[in-house]
């Protein structure tokens, strides 16, 4: 059998639609197939590959962990360097109230640790989070997902869950004296990239201080350096109780972490002893690609790249199938009538090399979100077939 028979017969699948793009290797921005295909990533494995897919300073991290150890012993009771230099080089990015850290090992690991530090912290039980978010497919994160076709076949899920409308302030009555937290991407991601402003940022931090409740942001697909800033909530001049990453921050190692105040975090210390435990949170091969990211997105000055980059994808991709085109830095949703017209554009550009896709709760838009590495060169080239796999499909130009 080949790797496609074995991979339609023993891995789980999730739809009866798989891509079915076969990888040999990858690099850069680009992906490679066993018969000499070559792919333009433009969703960096869904916000992951940040810095390129096996980025020279990134392999060497992990190479030069793999020479001194593995695991070790469950997260928070050995002294490892790995975890110990992330940890601070994290914190040294963050305003100083940010200084301490969880590492787990995934998005919807960070988020449950979140939930449950703030629920510790408050001694509460409701959760607000927001209409259309996407924290992650566990138990705890679906619960405070906010679209329920995602929800209705897994409940009972947690209780004392409510839901508000992302950037509508009018909204931010429901937050009282029974909140622990309300929990919001900083930038929407699944619902198809969409971004509040400032003032409705200030007016949720203000409802959530004058009610007790702590703010969570989610910045597993915003942060580290997808929108123009190393952290989203740098560009609102809010600063959260809780911040929640992952995706990006491993250079493509499994990687995440809830980030707080050491006299919040203090919380998972008694009662119980033990209030939160991973096995391989931090595995220090993860953390040493993790720390060598960060280096990277500062010494590479890719953060500061990534708006006039986005800059060059929107003023390329114009082209009367496009209705609009949101985003906060190369997080990005390019707009079209309808899923009916969008999927066939999104096969043919695969088939030209190009690879992209759609977003969960909005099906009418192409992600765009490509390693934050990317040349002007390589964005002009994409958007060439993006434009050439809409003007095969549907004849406009």
């Amino acid at each position: 059998m080949n790797h496609r028979q074995l991979f339609m017969s023993h891995l789980a699948q999730t739809t009866d639609f798989p891509l079915m793009i076969e990888v040999e290797r990858a690099e850069g921005v680009y992906m490679y197939g066993p018969n000499g295909e070559k792919y333009v990533d433009l969703i960096s494995g869904i916000g992951v590959s940040n810095v390129g897919h096996r980025h020279p300073k990134v392999m060497g991290a992990i190479q030069g962990q793999l020479d001194r150890y593995l695991h070790l012993m469950v997260y928070g009771e050995f002294v490892q360097s790995p975890q110990t230099l992330l940890a601070k080089a994290l914190c040294d990015t963050l305003p100083p109230q940010l200084d301490n850290v969880y590492f787990v090992n995934s998005g919807s690991e960070a988020v449950e640790g979140a939930l449950k530090l703030a629920k510790r912290h408050t001694n509460r039980r409701e959760i607000i989070s927001c209409v259309d978010a996407y924290h992650g497919s566990s138990q705890g994160a679906l619960s405070v997902g906010g679209n329920e076709i995602f929800k209705r076949s897994y409940r009972p899920l947690l209780p004392g869950v409510k839901h508000i409308r992302y950037a509508n302030p009018n909204d931010l009555g429901e937050i009282s004296k029974n909140t622990a937290a309300v929990i919001v991407e900083t930038v929407q991601g699944e619902a198809g990239i969409r971004v509040a402003d400032k003032d409705y940022f200030e007016a949720l931090r203000a409802a959530c201080d004058a009610n007790g409740a702590l703010l969570i942001l989610d910045e597993i697909q915003a942060g580290f350096g997808r929108t123009g800033k190393f952290w989203a909530f740098e560009h609102f001049g809010v600063i959260p109780d809780i911040l929640v990453c992952a995706k990006g921050m491993g250079g493509g190692m499994p990687i995440g972490a809830f980030i707080a105040n050491k006299s919040i975090m203090a919380g998972l210390k008694t009662h119980p002893l033990l209030g939160h435990i991973t096995t391989f949170g931090g595995h220090p091969v993860s953390a040493a690609a993790s720390l060598a990211t960060v280096q990277i997105l500062q010494e590479e000055q890719l953060v500061e790249q990534a708006t006039d980059k986005s800059k060059r994808f929107i003023s390329n991709l114009v082209h009367p199938m496009i209705k609009e085109i949101r985003h906060k830095g190369l997080m990005m949703a390019v707009a079209f009538e309808s899923f009916e017209t969008l999927k066939p554009i999104i096969d043919r550009a695969i088939a030209l090399g190009v690879v992209t896709d759609w977003f969960l709760f909005c099906d009418d838009a192409m992600r765009v979100a490509p390693p934050l590495t990317i040349s002007n060169e390589e964005i002009d080239k994409a958007c060439e077939i993006i434009l050439e796999a809409i003007a095969h499909v549907h004849g406009k130009g």
